[in-house]
């Protein structure tokens, strides 16, 4: 049948989409008051829309029903998952639970690798790297100045963390030029 001056059909409610309340996705059409996710129903637009094939969807929706699946995936913040892990043989635990016998819980769960600055273990949410070591994010600092580290101008020695200006300020090289000495005195005898 012939499109006799209308526009183009809506992908989701197959009515006529004019200029004016037009929005494209993958090459179809959709009334603005239509263009939301088909699982939650949440009004999208171009930053939140995610296409397969000729569905639409929001991001979280599209992650949740194409994404990859299994332990760690789709638990990310803002989400709440009721999963108690029973199915994997896992009972679930009081929100603070304490171990009585550490030795049982590190058999299970292994050691915990400890912050070389504090001495309290390092979790995968605050782990940062340096000098082979894992670092809290707070306490991944220089030594001598406290100034927040980064990968870009870290430096290590000795198993300690400076930034690369105390570090050249205090086992950089020194003489001429080096913000020692800056003129030699001839002794005249």
């Amino acid at each position: 049948m012939p499109n006799l001056g209308g526009g183009a059909k809506c992908g989701a409610c197959e009515k006529t989409v004019y200029h004016a309340e037009e929005i494209q996705c993958n090459g179809r059409s959709f009334h603005k008051t239509c263009f939301h996710c088909m699982a939650c129903r949440k009004a999208l637009d171009s930053t939140t829309v995610a296409a397969h094939e000729s569905e639409i969807y929001c991001k979280v929706c599209y992650g949740r029903r194409y994404g990859p699946k299994g332990i760690g995936y789709g638990q990310g913040a803002g989400c709440l998952s009721t999963d108690t892990g029973e199915h994997l043989g896992l009972s679930p635990k009081p929100a603070h639970s304490t171990t009585s016998n550490p030795s049982k819980f590190t058999a299970k769960f292994g050691e915990s690798e400890k912050c070389p600055r504090c001495g309290k273990s390092v979790y995968a949410a605050e782990k940062v790297m340096g000098g082979g070591k894992p670092w809290h994010k707070t306490c991944f600092r220089c030594a001598i100045c406290g100034k927040s580290l980064e990968s870009t101008n870290v430096t290590d020695k000795d198993g300690e963390l400076y930034c690369k200006v105390c570090y050249a300020k205090n086992f950089g090289p020194t003489g001429i030029g080096f913000g020692g000495l800056t003129h030699q005195v001839e002794k005249k005898e």
